[in-house]
């Protein structure tokens, strides 16, 4: 049986944003959750009947959110929901059991890269039937759901058992607790070389995979350890915490510095890797080497013959707008298209859903391919040593080789954390009424040759998304993007990506390299005057 509880309108997610993201306390305060639930099944036209995966990344509250959903989805008539174990799913394996079993579309509980527990921050965003994040048109239906909503259903069954497999019937809906890890670790292997990792792992290479006590810890240990013979302690902090034990979730030099100094030191292992909360984030180490994510997606572009899944070439390329460019380089030499879209994942959705693009990335530590409609943390890990196991190189070798092909793009992003939002704000629409005169002025010394907001118009669908962050382009190419970011729970970040290609001079620090385009940057945006400050909170 279930219950018809009067509720009222309430501040749910922004506009064209691909999830609810908020501090853990309200989505416990009495309605939240439930408000949220019911404006995505009415956005959606209803679940009757369908057919659901949800799982999330372990933090805090999940359980009990879990319990809420599924009484929710049975109340409004779901035919089945596929529950990970314990409501534990990454979100690449949630993505990827959605597209396997078919199903209506995913609920995935995940604040991401964002610090979990009481006080800290949870999250919930419906995924697509193609296992990729709803586009525009579902998240504002949401939204405006979330503005006239006036009750919401809920079962008034008891909780079930979420730890054991099994099928359990919820008020006439099938619940299917399965497996969290293994149908996601057999699709690696459909698409990796195992034999010539475990080969490599024979051989003595060692690695350190550091989960941060998130989501990943069970599959990478099932993957990199029992099924790839990397050696027991490979991975570390591998179980999921509630509060992640303490740690930022989020795989940057700044956050997993204890994972960074480690691949730093004297006796380095040959190879390291940190995924974030919810398993679709990456960062990758070779001894004392550091990786951009931007370098990272064109290495692996070069490099993608190697892979089993991809040895009939690629079909093309996309990296979200603030991304470096060192990935256009490697798509030209290829004779392949590479697409510039806006930050987001769902962007790349219709692209790879087209077949146009086979790799996608954002700058942000997030690299994907069309196995799946997610960025996924572990397989881009995977990407990485089956290259190393292929080729016999160290990953030094590989990338100094990389840029004395295609030269180098310095590329980092520096962050300014924790604004008030009304200077934000203030500093952003300075910069807007000023762009349109800008092309010819000098900044640092540096000539401006384009000053846009930029818009994306969607190849696939004709859509067009405007407002999608800042950038100026200088004579010589180097590049100054800005934004604000809408990924955090409270207050604003200032994200500043800064660029510049260099083919002779490749082997010079990255923030001496970008000195100048740094200088003009704070003089584009005036961040003494609105923020009063020019140090970055995180670089990367």
């Amino acid at each position: 049986m279930y219950k018809i509880v009067t509720t009222k309108p309430f501040e749910g997610q922004k506009p064209g944003t691909s999830g609810l993201r908020k501090k853990t306390k309200l989505f416990m305060s009495p309605h939240y959750l439930e408000n949220f639930i019911q404006s995505t099944f009415n956005a959606i036209g209803g679940v009757d009947g369908k057919r659901f995966v949800l799982g999330g990344d372990g933090r805090f509250f999940g359980v009990e959110a879990a319990q809420t959903i599924l009484k929710m989805a049975a109340a409004n008539g779901a035919k089945e929901v596929i529950l990970g174990q314990n409501a534990l799913l990454s979100t690449p394996a949630a993505s990827h059991l959605i597209r396997i079993n078919k199903t209506d579309g995913g609920i995935i509980m995940s604040a991401s890269h964002n610090p979990g527990g009481v006080e800290e921050d949870f999250g919930v965003k419906f995924n697509a039937e193609n296992g990729g994040p709803a586009n525009e048109s579902i998240t504002n239906r949401i939204f405006e759901q979330t503005k006239v909503l006036a009750e919401y259903r809920i079962s008034d069954a008891v909780d079930i058992e979420l730890s054991k497999i099994a099928k359990i019937n919820l008020d006439g809906m099938i619940v299917n607790v399965i497996d969290s890890v293994s149908d996601y670790a057999d699709l690696m292997a459909q698409i990796f070389d195992f034999t010539a990792i475990k080969r490599l792992f024979a051989s003595g290479f060692s690695m350190r995979f550091d989960a941060m006590n998130a989501i990943t810890g069970p599959y990478a240990k099932e993957i990199l350890e029992k099924r790839l013979g990397a050696s027991k302690g490979t991975v570390v902090h591998g179980a999921p915490l509630p509060d992640f034990g303490g740690m930022h979730p989020d795989p940057n030099p700044t956050w997993a510095h204890e994972f960074w100094d480690e691949l730093m030191s004297a006796d380095a292992p040959d190879f390291g890797a940190a995924s974030d909360g919810d398993g679709d984030r990456n960062m990758v180490l070779g001894k004392n080497t550091y990786i951009t994510p931007s370098d990272s997606l064109a290495i692996l572009t070069e490099h993608a013959l190697k892979i089993p899944a991809y040895t009939k070439g690629l079909n093309g390329v996309a990296r979200s707008m603030p991304t470096g460019s060192a990935v256009d380089h490697v798509a030209k030499s290829l004779g392949i298209e590479c697409y510039e879209t806006p930050t987001g994942w769902k962007f790349f959705g219709n692209l790879l859903d087209a077949g146009r693009v086979s790799l996608c990335g954002e700058e942000s530590f997030g690299t994907g391919s069309d196995h799946i409609r997610e960025k996924d943390g572990l397989w881009a890990v995977l990407f990485w040593l089956n290259i190393l196991a292929v080729s016999k190189k160290s990953v030094s070798e590989i990338l100094q080789e990389h840029w004395a092909r295609f030269g180098r793009t310095y590329f980092s992003r520096h962050d300014f954390e924790d604004l008030p939002s009304d200077k934000a704000d203030a500093m952003i629409a300075d910069l807007s009424s000023r762009m349109s005169g800008m092309k010819g002025a000098s900044l640092n010394d540096l000539i401006i040759k384009t000053a846009e907001e930029f818009s994306f118009l969607d190849p696939v669908d004709g859509t067009t998304s405007n407002n999608q962050g800042f950038r100026v382009i200088f004579e010589n190419d180097a590049r100054i993007v800005a934004r604000l970011s809408g990924t955090g729970t409270s207050d604003a970040t200032l994200r500043l990506y800064l660029e510049l290609y260099d083919k002779e001079n490749i082997k010079l620090d990255t923030q001496q390299a970008l000195e100048p385009i740094i200088l003009a940057a704070h003089e584009l945006l005036n961040l003494k005057k609105f923020i009063g400050k020019v140090r970055p909170d995180v670089i990367t």
